[in-house]
């Protein structure tokens, strides 16, 4: 069995903005979110910028008392969600509930927390942890808190595969929904490890971009000045359903999630392979599954880091795969705004995705001047593009050498 599978609903939590709206009025606009960090003194760190999330409160959302028992990254995930599930006007009761599952993506779970709570160890002693500590950083409470404060009752899953993770999280509702394993599905991701362990941890990667001088212009995807990513935070979610479903209680229907692709590298835990085969064959397997053409593509959103690596080889794999059709894709990478989100990363950009085909619109990629010798495709530049999207791919890549690929196409009945 095969059932058509389409995004009834969005929630974003980013830094630039909480709220739908908001935010892809921003991406639309070219607006950054990045800015020097405030979370902690960075006096002496090499790495000072993260794109942070700066409007978020969590009592518009839920109460004050549950909202110091639950990491900044449970937070996000289940503001996106309600946002989601808000929009999609989907009623969860006792005769659906069965059917309703929840599947996100995350990549390091509550890393501020074990941080501080290390520090208290260490400080003042092992009776002083507090007994919400487990239950605030395993990376599955997301999608258990979702699970609790909706209802649902159906497959409760979460997907740890690093800058991936959001993406597989949608593929793999898609699937559940596909399969006829449920009737919808609220997906996506979520992250927040913008913290002194988080940001030491990727400058000594020598993965982190250093232009603290200037913010705003640090995430450079494609860019000959690039010089790393730029740490981010946030959540966006969606609702997936079932066609018959969403038609059948009057649903709007912003996009149709048609094909799903996944590979690994089997390289190296942390580069790409300079061709980009891992990525290319990814993306092969979602056009497959979604029964598209290469020429029927019209967007990419790309991973579109910001490094040297990622750009390079995520521009040869896309000819690999697009041959000389490569030349005439719309590809951006909204992480020049948004900065790298890490697990949320594809749940967000999964989100900009349905926009920019319900909408016809391609974002852009801001801080574009002058793209790299290997970097020759059309990255849409500086100011998004109103165009006709038919049909539209997002990619994203992750450590350990995981890809994973999601395609939309417009919703036409």
């Amino acid at each position: 069995m095969s059932r058509r599978v389409v995004v009834t609903g969005v929630g974003l939590v980013t830094p630039l903005g909480t709220g739908v709206e908001k935010s892809w009025q921003n991406i639309c606009s070219g607006v950054s979110g990045i800015d020097t960090i405030t979370r902690f003194d960075v006096s002496d760190y090499a790495v000072k910028i993260a794109a942070e999330v700066k409007d978020f409160n969590s009592e518009d959302f839920f109460e004050k008392k549950a909202s110091k028992h639950l990491d900044l990254f449970v937070q996000y995930g289940l503001a996106a969600a309600l946002m989601a599930v808000k929009q999609s006007g989907l009623e969860i009761n006792e005769e659906n509930c069965e059917n309703i599952g929840v599947i996100t993506g995350c990549g390091m779970g509550g890393l501020p927390t074990i941080e501080e709570q290390h520090n208290i160890l260490l400080t003042r002693g092992p009776k002083k942890i507090t007994p919400f500590f487990i239950p605030r950083v395993i990376p599955n409470m997301p999608s258990g808190h979702i699970s609790m404060a909706l209802g649902s009752k159906g497959p409760n899953l979460t997907l740890t595969t690093a800058c991936a993770a959001g993406t597989h999280g949608v593929g793999e509702a898609y699937r559940h929904i596909k399969y006829g394993l449920c009737d919808a599905v609220i997906t996506g991701g979520t992250e927040a490890v913008i913290c002194p362990l988080g940001i030491s941890g990727f400058n000594a990667m020598k993965a982190l971009s250093t232009r603290n001088d200037s913010p705003s212009e640090a995430s450079r995807p494609f860019d000959k000045d690039r010089d790393g990513f730029v740490m981010s935070e946030g959540s966006g979610m969606l609702v997936l359903e079932e066609y018959e479903h969403a038609r059948a209680r009057g649903a709007n229907i912003l996009a149709e999630v048609c094909g799903y692709g996944l590979s690994s590298d089997a390289y190296h835990i942390a580069a790409p392979p300079e061709n980009g085969e891992g990525g290319a064959r990814a993306m092969k397997v979602a056009l497959k599954d979604a029964g598209l053409n290469p020429e029927d593509i019209d967007y990419i959103n790309a991973h579109g880091t910001s490094t040297p690596l990622n750009d390079r080889c995520e521009t040869q794999a896309i000819k690999t795969v697009f041959g000389s059709y490569a030349e005439k894709l719309a590809i951006s990478s909204t992480k020049s705004m948004t900065g790298h989100m890490l697990g949320a990363a594809g749940g967000i950009e999964a989100v900009f995705l349905a926009l920019a085909v319900n909408n016809q619109i391609a974002p852009p990629t801001i801080n574009l001047h002058e793209p790299s010798q290997e970097c020759d495709l059309d990255y849409v530049p500086n100011t998004a593009r109103e165009m006709k999207i038919n049909a539209a791919i997002s990619n994203s890549f992750g450590f350990g050498g995981t890809n994973a690929v999601v395609a939309m196409k417009r919703f036409n009945g």
